[in-house]
């Protein structure tokens, strides 16, 4: 490409780049997105700010484009840069109400210690459908670094960028040095993810076992050796009992072995027995051990989750185009293409991704997640047939810096005015009151099936008063409203006993969450509550809505009777 051909070619990817938010906000109606919806985040034209940063940010791609500090230590700067673009995100507020579940479980361990996890994991600790991987994982964190949230974005945001890493390392093993950098760095290019990035669940960690179990599972089957077959065959199990769905999602490594079984086959059978059968033996022990509740999990997702998917769904235009930058997507399209021309068999790997999202209907975005590596390898691999490197690098950063644009400068500032935003600011207040504990009420939500009470948990993450729940009246959906809700957990999940039979401190704070501003104290309250603060943010969109009213005791009048 001649010096006028590659002017014309930046100008022209300069130029899609600057429309791309302007005509995505224009056709915000195709986005179905159940979290960062761009009718919500832009119920107009996109706002001049973000435009302007877009633009700024373009510029700041081009001369990245030229930089070749990226690629001479890509093991280096690609963690580095990840999560510093991450870091503004920490503001993030928890927004999605199955934190609670995580934390339920990973502060059992911290009370009760890691044997009594595994001992009352799926009894008295409700697991609904979660694997126990992730909220151990959460719990060691609680228990010996102490129960603050900036812990658990560190560790989930160290996850995703090892996840940037460990990414690189697989397009540089199946191709070459420059698809494992382009394919590692557009990671940052999925807006949503990055969103996801800070937050107590587990579809980031499972992302990261699960790009380590494919890591360490190709270096076992291409170099063998005793401490790398063991490495893939823990890794492995890991991302096994993550989440559910990564057995699924771990296809991938029987395509692996049939590639490479073309080269030595009794050899990479050997070395792939090894791994999966005993990351197998390691697994059925497990469900030897936990057998009746691994059998309820599955019921439940056979019998809800998996019907549930089919009313929950989020469109494919969603995913591809407003929650993942279209320059990814059409780079994963011409993968495929070139793929094909060139019959390169290894591009079965990553290409499980579309099989996954295509054939099995499997739509949501917050559940492709752990997926979204091979989409990115994909993508990386098409942009191979740009020829010119610096052009190359240049699609790439503008849908980096695009997409960071509109995660920190539209994702973040509308999560922030969400209503689960109040348990932070209240928590951050009750911390400056006088006293070690807080009483608390939850009151019924009157436009959700969801339960008021899995909250709780939430307001006991920001604040480190002890936390003495007072039940209410009880007030339920009908029963059919509740199965077919997504928020069915929150009815299922009991509260724990660590919330009841505790001493509470005299004239102590008492905290009510509601799904609606409170004209009136509830009845039930005892003593005299004066000073009132209130926590209502909301955008509106959500049915499921968490107010907060703290009221302080008149500590005087109750100490004058």
């Amino acid at each position: 490409m001649n010096k006028l051909e590659k002017t014309d070619a930046t100008l022209l990817i300069a130029f899609a780049a600057f429309l791309t938010v302007p005509l995505l906000s224009i056709g915000r109606l195709l986005d179905t997105n159940a979290l960062t919806n761009w009718n919500w985040i832009f119920p107009g034209a996109a706002n001049g700010q973000v435009i302007l940063f877009i633009a700024v940010g373009i510029i700041g791609s081009w001369y990245l484009s030229r930089s070749t500090l990226l690629e001479r230590a890509p093991g280096v700067v690609l963690p580095l840069i990840t999560f510093i673009a991450v870091l503004p995100l920490w503001r993030e507020p928890e927004v999605i109400i199955d934190v609670s579940r995580y934390f339920l479980q990973a502060k059992h361990l911290e009370l009760y210690g890691i044997s009594s996890f595994f001992r009352e994991w799926g009894r008295t600790i409700g697991a609904w459908t979660d694997l126990p991987v992730v909220p151990f994982l959460y719990g060691l964190i609680f228990r010996y670094l102490g129960e603050y949230r900036v812990f658990i974005q560190a560790c989930t945001t160290l996850l995703f960028s090892l996840t940037v890493l460990l990414t690189y390392h697989i397009g540089r093993t199946l191709w070459n040095r420059e698809t494992g950098v382009a394919a590692g760095l557009l990671l940052l290019g999925i807006p949503y993810l990055l969103t996801q990035a800070p937050l107590m669940l587990a579809d980031v960690p499972t992302m990261f076992f699960m790009t380590l179990a494919l890591f360490t599972y190709l270096g076992a089957i291409e170099r063998g050796g005793l401490l790398r077959i063991a490495v893939a065959c823990l890794a492995l199990f890991v991302s096994i009992f993550s989440k559910y769905s990564a057995g699924l999602m771990l296809f991938p490594l029987l395509v692996i072995l049939i590639v490479q079984a073309r080269n030595d086959r009794r050899m990479v059978l050997g070395r792939a027995a090894a791994v999966l059968g005993g990351a197998a033996a390691l697994s059925l022990a497990v469900l030897f051990l936990q057998y009746d509740v691994i059998r309820g999990q599955v019921d439940l997702l056979r019998t809800y989750q998996w019907e549930g998917l089919k009313r929950w769904h989020e469109g494919l235009l969603s995913t591809f185009l407003f929650q993942t930058h279209p320059f990814l997507t059409i780079a994963a399209g011409v993968g495929v293409v070139a793929s094909i021309r060139k019959r390169d068999v290894r591009f079965l790997v990553p290409a499980w991704f579309a099989v996954f999202v295509l054939f099995l209907h499997h739509e949501r975005m917050r559940y492709l997640l752990p997926l979204a590596p091979l989409l990115t390898l994909m993508a990386a691999y098409g942009l191979q047939e740009v020829k010119d490197r610096e052009v190359r690098h240049f699609i790439i950063w503008c849908a980096v810096t695009t997409s960071l644009v509109i995660a920190i400068g539209a994702y973040a500032p509308f999560l922030e005015k969400t209503s689960l935003v109040n348990l932070r600011e209240a928590g951050r207040y009750l911390d400056t009151l006088d006293g070690g504990s807080v009483e608390v009420y939850a009151l019924p939500q009157p436009r959700s099936a969801g339960n008021t009470e899995i909250a709780v948990p939430l307001l006991d993450l920001y604040t480190g008063k002890r936390i003495v729940y007072r039940e209410g009246a009880a007030a339920s959906p009908s029963p059919l409203a509740i199965e077919r809700s997504s928020l069915r957990f929150t009815w299922d999940v009991h509260r724990p006993a660590f919330y009841e039979d505790r001493v509470q401190d005299a004239c102590a704070p008492v905290a009510v969450l509601s799904g609606e501003p409170l004209a009136a104290v509830p009845p039930g309250i005892d003593g005299s509550p004066d000073r009132v603060k209130r926590f209502e943010s909301s955008t509106g969109v959500f049915k499921y809505k968490i107010f907060v009213t703290v009221f302080r005791k008149n500590c005087l009048a109750k100490t004058a009777q």
